[in-house]
């Protein structure tokens, strides 16, 4: 698949997620095998500005390459600099949020909220277009109503004005992550326009992947909630259109990812606020797994590296003397 100049290895894309998606995570999501990781929503207003904190979100690593750097704002002049200043920072691709349904970012007239406002949208398309050589893509959502013509309007718009490649996440403004995902709206838009449609929404499992292509039509799939403590959910993608059997996971694999996870958290953000983080990350990965209720329990308070890889290594243990050595695919969510 080919987003302007760019070229993916595979269909599978990683999709934005606001105090998620951060270097470490997406590191996990390229070894196993994402063709596109993206950042987490950073603030146009912040980078211009000089922001710090918001700067360092542009952090990255030759490895995970291609980079998708996903900004939000509602001015065209703003969005534009610091569309440049993404481009300056390394990333391989540039995308607009359309879909941001948090108050606070709609009260300022960006994410969501410029569905609403086709002009502005149009105007903050045509400048970061302007402003930047690097592929430019948009995230959208069906809409502030179920119809989808919103959607569709935006995305001929975006078409027309010089955008690569759309991502369709068909909820409406006010569902959230809630409730079910029209997928019949990524068929339309894909009908309507000739450049790549990336679904995303109500992928659950592999499988779901697979069907989301079938039924759509859609050229990638954009994966977001189903990843969280589950990076391998890509490979097994990658497995299934290859035609190939989704391969049990290796119980001491997942905890030497999980061990690798932190100490990356402990190298980009110091062991402090990795600690913090890590609290309520690592049960991400021991979800549906026998003990993994104590686990989760003993982590609430880790206040150091050393501590907390012992009480990993202290889990993995557990499985040891119990003799499980894999997890089928099949189990819980990791499918």
């Amino acid at each position: 698949m080919k987003i302007g100049c760019l070229t993916l290895d595979n269909i599978t894309i990683l999709a934005p997620l606001a105090g998620i998606t951060n270097l470490p995570f997406r590191i996990l999501a390229k070894e196993a095998g994402c063709a596109l990781v993206c950042s987490e929503m950073i603030s146009a207003n912040g980078l211009v500005r000089g922001s710090k904190k918001t700067k360092q979100m542009l952090k990255s690593l030759p490895e995970e390459k291609p980079l998708s750097v996903q900004i939000f704002g509602s001015d065209p002049a703003v969005m534009a600099e610091a569309a440049q200043i993404v481009e300056s920072s390394g990333a391989n691709l540039i995308d607009i949020n359309f879909g941001c349904s948090v108050k606070k970012v709609v009260k300022t007239g960006a994410g969501v909220a410029l569905m609403q406002q086709l002009n502005n949208a149009e105007a903050i398309i045509k400048a970061v277009r302007k402003a930047v050589d690097i592929p430019l893509t948009i995230k959208i959502r069906t809409g502030w109503d179920s119809s989808g013509k919103q959607a569709l309007k935006l995305s001929l718009l975006a078409e027309e004005s010089g955008v690569d490649a759309i991502a369709v996440h068909p909820r409406t403004a006010s569902q959230g992550f809630r409730g079910k995902a029209e997928w019949s709206i990524i068929t339309a838009i894909k009908k309507a326009i000739a450049i790549p449609v990336i679904g995303n929404g109500d992928i659950v499992t592999a499988k779901d992947a697979i069907e989301m292509q079938r039924i759509t039509g859609c050229d990638a799939v954009m994966i977001g909630r189903a990843a969280i403590g589950n990076p391998w959910i890509f490979s097994h993608v990658i497995a299934l259109v290859r035609g190939n059997d989704i391969l049990p996971i290796d119980i001491t694999h997942r905890f030497e990812i999980m061990i690798k996870y932190f100490k990356m958290s402990v190298q980009c953000f110091g062991e402090k606020a990795a600690c913090r983080m890590m609290r309520g990350r690592l049960g991400w990965f021991v979800k549906s797994l026998r003990f993994s209720s104590k686990f989760r329990e003993s982590i609430k308070q880790i206040s150091s590296e050393n501590e907390t890889i012992e009480l990993i290594n202290t889990y993995m243990e557990t499985f040891e003397k119990c003799s499980l050595s894999v997890i089928p695919a099949k189990a819980g969510i990791y499918n």
